[in-house]
């Protein structure tokens, strides 16, 4: 039992739309295919996996620097116990051997992308899907799930907005997340309005200013939003600026969320200590296509109940199959779904449809690639290129 070899593909995500901070036209995303000697029903056990949009390929850390690492060890050095699988915590360590605490950001990306298709090939050997692997007899088969969207478009406008909602709402959702803080004030909030004549009410409706705002804009931002009553105000400043996000928190009576641009366990710590978050109001976010993976989101999920958490008041970021599978594992309060954006890598299986808000988890071995058609065809190129 062995690991053969592990490729990565650089992938381009074509995208014309952009939040407060980032424009996608440019933005690619590493997909990886760890290929292993183990045979299933004739078919050689692959696992995939690929970092989250919005913080580029890690071609150069992952064939260079963390692959060779792996690919050096004895397959003794990477079995479980039982001796019947692969130890994702030990593959885990031998990416991080020799380097040192802090500085997460690009490597957390790039370890993930690797560590995730372990855990998919993890799966796929134990014949069984990753979110019953992980949570057994525990585990919800069915979760909730927002729509992410409302990115700015300068082609389809306020109407554009209103025909992306409307689709949003036929699909099955009930809420949906768009973006501000790209626009003044007074656009950003007519967008909002629109949104809320079709949503209904404002506990249906997230706004993510994705870290744009300095003190003076999240305040007067904050204070435009509180009578909406929104579900949340995702990310007013800075990701690391706890004291900003504290002081946010000390004046904008509704909830606030963030999370998803930290990539550690010692990060997530820091946030629920310094930045003033609300056990039973605020929401992380954390995303384990960003935060070195599935191993390490665990150990966030530990920590929060030890801090007096809800698991409930956590929606992993990432809009995809693998957030979906943590958020069904860990009974997790949702999942970002990104239904019009980002594909093929966001959505869920081709067959599970939105109903009333929910999805059922897929049924395939693994985290589920199998079952969205395009998203593994594109997969599928790295072992076939």
């Amino acid at each position: 039992m062995q690991i053969l070899e592990i490729r990565e593909k650089s992938i381009p995500i074509h995208s014309s739309i952009r939040n407060a901070v980032v424009d996608f036209s440019n933005m690619n995303i590493s997909a990886v295919a760890v290929i292993t000697d183990i045979i299933k029903e004739g078919k050689r056990v692959i696992g995939f996996g690929f970092n989250s949009n919005g913080r580029y390929s890690q071609s150069d850390l992952i064939n260079n620097r963390l692959t060779p690492r792996i690919m050096e060890l004895k397959p003794d050095e990477y079995i479980n116990k039982k001796g019947n699988n692969f130890d994702p915590v030990k593959l885990k360590a031998a990416m991080l051997k020799n380097e040192k605490p802090g500085g997460h950001g690009e490597r957390a990306i790039a370890v993930a992308a690797i560590e995730i298709a372990i855990w998919d090939a993890v799966a796929k050997i134990a014949e069984t899907p990753l979110w019953k692997l992980l949570g057994g007899q525990g585990a919800q088969s069915k979760v909730f799930v927002y729509a992410a969207g409302g990115y700015y478009d300068a082609e389809k406008g306020i109407k554009g907005l209103r025909d992306e909602v409307n689709k949003y709402l036929d699909n099955g959702y009930t809420w949906v997340k768009i973006k501000i803080g790209g626009m003044s004030l007074d656009q950003d909030l007519k967008r909002i309005d629109a949104a809320l004549e079709l949503l209904g009410s404002g506990d249906k409706l997230a706004v993510d200013a994705n870290g744009r705002f300095d003190r003076r804009r999240a305040f007067q931002y904050a204070d435009a939003l509180e009578s909406y009553g929104l579900r949340w105000f995702e990310e007013p400043g800075d990701p690391l600026d706890f004291s900003l996000n504290a002081e946010v928190v000390a004046r904008y009576r509704n909830a606030i969320a963030t999370g998803e641009n930290l990539f550690s366990l010692q990060d997530a710590t820091n946030l629920l200590r310094h930045a003033g978050l609300r056990s039973n109001v605020d929401y992380v976010q954390f995303d384990p296509s960003l935060a070195y993976g599935v191993t390490e989101n665990i150990e966030i999920i530990k920590m929060m109940s030890s801090n007096g958490w809800s698991v409930e008041q956590f929606f992993p970021h990432g809009g995809n199959l693998l957030s979906l599978a943590l958020t069904g594992a860990f009974k997790l309060g949702g999942c970002e779904s990104y239904p019009g954006v980002f594909q093929p890598f966001g959505g869920f299986s081709d067959s599970n449809l939105i109903e009333n808000g929910f999805v059922n988890l897929p049924e395939e071995p693994g985290i589920g690639f199998e079952g969205k058609a395009d998203l593994h065809n594109l997969l599928s190129t790295l072992v076939r290129d």
